[in-house]
């Protein structure tokens, strides 16, 4: 049993001088570790530049000792300056210092010597600041990245000046995409030492939980921070009263559709922060959240210190081009191979993986620890590291895996992170939902959903298509969002930088014919998430019943559910309320009503109450097509050029896992994402971090 706050706190205090030589010790073997970094760096840099030369060994080595002066107090500057610059001075600035560390070390060194012109200085600074970026690398591969191991060094040198918080607070990490089996696979394999020991151990439970239909980050998202999750119908979908293709990574429409369902009582409402998310949550501090589409605040240290520290963006940028040369070699490797299913993997993914896998999960892990520091009494991140490769290597493929492995790394430090601090934290780890593998509906049958639509209609007009590989660029769009919008030299350079890209204000990156606009004229629209695609008939209003659809266009629904492409379809009947068609029966979802052959039978024991809730949601469409599953491999047939993916029903990618702590035992597995709020409010409750309670919270040990 844990041990209470007050008792924890005690015990913190009057550590044992041999803990505290320990920790001394760690301090000390660190600054060896940089110094022979920046050494081994230097040389490395001499022996490359001709530009570069130096007297002999001493001046070598006192470059290395100013080197590490003039970044301390190049450090203390920048975090000095935060709140007069703001978070984008931070950033820009925290990149120019790495290098103007060095351009200070070597031109202030008398025995260093410079050949060449104006530019030489910075040739310099630049090729030193990559070869010690990768020199950490190097120096950390198959342990904590370098980033988390300067994370943790800070936290020790602040943990003796930090106020112990009252209460025992809750850390939520999302893995985003992570599904219940894979999970379990990884666990009972070993491959996941940290969360696996948790659950080994007996600290922690592990359970399955069905998300339900949508399966996207979205929909879950709203369910788990807002318990709102009606809202969503899919990642994307048509919105008849305006015209409009809403899309929620895009801000302007997860503002929107945030407002729509807030309470003000979500579940980050009393103090809390969400980070990398979708929604807020209702909190009052967000970073890099799309409904805010805002950066973090420029207070924040862990903001400060990403941005400020050598081995952080800086760092950053250059393993970012490691793992774009890994993702061109992994690919190649698919290739060469001939591994099925796969899928193209060039573009604009090179460089989003880059992001996902480098730069924003050590920002995460910085914005993260900055509000442990604090005491925050709940946090709220999703990584979406696994869920951006499995995309498009595949769910269970090596990189996806391994994406996996990296996670569970960063568990484990914020462990540690958690264990040097004098509060305390419960550690619940939570997925939004998984993937399902399969070959697209393109690639199985040469034609995507919207020419089959196309064929079976009698319309004037082509049917628009919203689908697409956008999913990825809402943190990158969010962020360039929030720095065109600065009144600053930043801001307008970055407004001219990305003229055109823009729409009222809003960055818009990444594959147009994605989101397309609708002409008030459009008679057919089909948006697609995963698996799932909603057929809107976009002139005639409100939800348009089986019937009438039938005689507008006699010939759509029958081939709709008999292409071998697709499971079922979902329509409203005026006589029976929503029905599901298959190729060889028909269910009525409200009564349970089989004539025929079940078509949802394939796809699991909560697909009817799944496809009846997604019948009643507003803005659902007209119809609803769910792509076909395997009958031994369990795999679907994404409407997106995704290997794996989500959205629909079908394989993984409705088992979502929670691992939770294990005296807080639950009698069955929730259902659905607004389920998991109602148990995650309930915890938060025994914590005491829930304002406005009727009656007293029982207090739990902690």
């Amino acid at each position: 049993m844990a041990k209470p706050p007050e008792q924890m706190s005690g015990d913190r205090r009057r550590r044992p001088v041999w803990l505290d030589l320990r920790r001394t010790g760690r301090g000390l073997q660190a600054m060896l570790y940089g110094g022979l970094a920046s050494l081994i760096s230097l040389v490395v840099t001499f022996w490359l530049l001709p530009q570069v030369s130096s007297d002999g060994r001493l001046p070598i080595f006192r470059l290395v000792v100013l080197l590490a002066v003039f970044s301390v107090l190049m450090r203390w500057v920048l975090a000095g300056v935060a709140v007069l610059i703001g978070s984008v001075g931070v950033l820009v600035g925290g990149l120019l210092s790495q290098f103007a560390v060095v351009y200070l070390g070597i031109t202030v060194d008398p025995g260093v010597r410079l050949h060449g012109g104006v530019e030489t200085p910075l040739l310099v600074s630049i090729v030193m600041s990559s070869v010690s970026a990768f020199v950490g690398w190097i120096a950390y591969a198959g342990s904590d990245d370098a980033y988390v191991a300067e994370v943790m060094r800070v936290v020790h040198r602040r943990a003796r000046r930090i106020q112990a918080a009252p209460k025992t607070g809750m850390l939520i990490i999302q893995i985003d995409g992570l599904s219940a089996p894979l999970l379990n696979w990884m666990v009972l394999a070993g491959n996941l030492p940290n969360l696996g020991g948790w659950i080994r151990d007996g600290k922690h439970s592990m359970l399955s939980w069905h998300t339900g239909v949508p399966a996207t980050t979205p929909a879950s998202q709203a369910g788990i921070l807002h318990g709102g999750s009606k809202h969503i119908p899919a990642f994307r979908w048509y919105e008849k009263s305006t015209g409009r293709v809403m899309v929620t990574n895009r801000g302007r429409d997860a503002a929107e559709i945030e407002a729509r369902m807030s309470t003000g009582r979500g579940l980050l409402a009393d103090g809390g922060v969400s980070i990398s998310n979708n929604w807020s949550g209702d909190a009052d501090k967000c970073e890099l959240v799309f409904s805010r589409a805002s950066l973090p605040n420029s207070r924040s240290r862990g903001y400060v210190r990403f941005f400020s520290s050598p081995q952080g963006a800086a760092r950053g940028l250059v393993l970012s081009v490691a793992e774009m040369i890994k993702e061109l070699h992994q690919a190649r490797r698919q290739r060469v191979r001939h591994l099925v299913p796969r899928v193209k993997r060039g573009g604009a993914y090179i460089f989003l993986r880059a992001i996902t896998n480098v730069l924003l999960r050590d920002l995460n892990v910085s914005l993260i620890t900055d509000e442990l520091v604090k005491g925050t009494p709940v946090i709220y991140c999703d990584f979406v590291d696994y869920d951006e490769v499995a995309h498009h290597a595949g769910p269970t493929r090596a990189e996806s895996l391994q994406a996996l492995e990296g996670l569970d790394r960063v568990l484990g430090a914020l462990q540690r992170i958690i264990d040097i601090l004098p509060h305390s934290y419960e550690i619940v780890v939570l997925s939004d939902h998984g993937q399902s593998q399969g070959a697209t509906f393109l690639q199985r049958y040469g034609r995507t959903l919207a020419e089959v639509v196309d064929d079976l209609v009698d319309t004037t007009k082509e049917p628009v298509q919203a689908v697409g590989k956008s999913e990825g660029w809402g943190p990158v769009n969010a962020f360039l969002t929030e720095l065109s919008m600065r009144r600053s030299v930043a801001g307008s350079v970055t407004r001219k930088a990305l003229h055109g890209k823009s729409r009222g204000g809003e960055v818009e990156l990444g594959p147009k014919d994605c989101e397309p606009a609708v002409a008030p004229d459009e008679q057919m629209v089909v948006t697609s998430s995963g698996n799932l695609a909603l057929i809107y008939l976009a002139t005639t209003p409100g939800r348009v019943p089986l019937e009438e659809i039938e005689a507008l266009h006699p010939k759509l629904i029958p081939g709709l559910a008999t292409h071998p492409g697709i499971g079922f379809v979902v329509v409203d009947s005026l006589a029976e309320g929503p029905v599901a068609i298959g190729r060889a029966g028909v269910h009525v979802l409200r009564t349970g009503r089989v004539e025929g052959e079940d078509p949802l039978t394939p796809y699991g024991e909560h697909a009817t109450a799944s496809m009846l809730r997604q019948a009643q949601m507003p803005h659902n469409g007209d119809l609803v097509v769910v792509s076909r599953l395997d009958e031994y491999t369990h795999e679907v047939a994404a409407f997106e050029e995704l290997v794996g993916c989500h959205g629909g029903i079908g394989g993984w990618q409705t088992d979502a896992v929670l691992v939770h702590p294990s005296r807080w035992v639950l009698n069955e597995a929730p259902v659905g994402s607004d389920a998991v709020h109602q148990v995650l409010i309930g915890w938060l409750e025994k914590l005491g971090h829930r304002k406005g309670l009727k009656e007293p919270i029982e207090k739990v040990e902690v």
